[in-house]
């Protein structure tokens, strides 16, 4: 018979020979949610809007877990650099520009810029714009083309955190117009019937795409983001994600 102290030394022995268990890695996901529909925070507190479902649906088609952390957008970026979070899931259009510091996904939403202004303008296109004062959110595209159209340091570029800021200021005069995405642009003016405001479709503006960045040079991450658009956009996924939001 082995004796007690036997038995101990065994299964001490017995312990080396156990592969350790490790967690399954949870990636860090950074979103501004105040950017409805596509991110915005519910009456739970939770993170919720189009993107939000499409990366959900992507993490579970790729066999990965996802955790969002809401995030303001001056300095999202940043926190790929520094590896506080793996990816952005924030209607971030793919530039050239980005595609210098960071790495995107294959494409998962086609957008283009939208003129916001008061039911009673008379502004009809984007050069019509010159000489009056613009709301644009801080970094994004709408920033950008409004740079080139009134200058890098015009005085008449107004800029604020988010798109439904500068639209706020926009109902009470303080900008003749804003210049954003279309999908926020129609959601907010279709949930506030009272707002005033109609919406211009510039001819000029181009069209554009957003993509889920990561940290330059993390191929394996994006292999896996790919992979998942690519399953959601086959099996229909994305389709009933893009009716939820968008009507068709």
């Amino acid at each position: 018979m082995f004796s007690k102290k036997n038995i101990i030394l065994l299964l001490a022995s017995a312990s080396l020979f156990v592969s350790p268990v490790y967690a399954a890695k949870v990636y860090q996901v950074a979103t501004d949610a105040a950017y409805a529909p596509f991110e915005s925070v519910n009456e739970k507190k939770e993170i919720v809007g189009f993107d939000m479902d499409v990366i959900k649906a992507v993490a579970l088609k790729a066999g990965m877990e996802v955790q969002l952390h809401n995030t303001p957008w001056e300095g999202i970026f940043a926190t790929l650099s520094s590896g506080d979070r793996d990816l952005v899931a924030s209607a971030v259009t793919i530039t050239p520009e980005r595609k210098l510091s960071m790495d995107f996904s294959d494409p998962y939403f086609e957008a283009k810029q939208l003129i916001a202004v008061a039911k009673k303008s008379n502004i009809s296109n984007f050069t019509a714009l010159k000489g009056k004062k613009v709301g644009v959110q801080t970094g994004t595209t709408g920033d950008e083309i409004v740079q080139k159209l009134l200058g890098k340091t015009s005085p008449n570029i107004k800029r604020f955190e988010s798109t439904p800021l500068a639209i706020k200021e926009l109902q009470n005069g303080g900008v003749d117009a804003v210049v954003a995405d279309n999908g926020v642009v129609v959601n907010f003016i279709t949930n506030n019937k009272a707002s005033n405001l109609k919406t211009i479709d510039d001819a000029t503006f181009a069209k554009e795409f957003y993509g889920f960045a990561v940290k330059k040079g993390n191929k394996e991450l994006l292999e896996k983001l790919n992979k998942g658009i690519a399953a959601i956009k086959a099996d229909g996924t994305y389709d009933k994600i893009h009716k939820k939001y968008f009507g068709n």
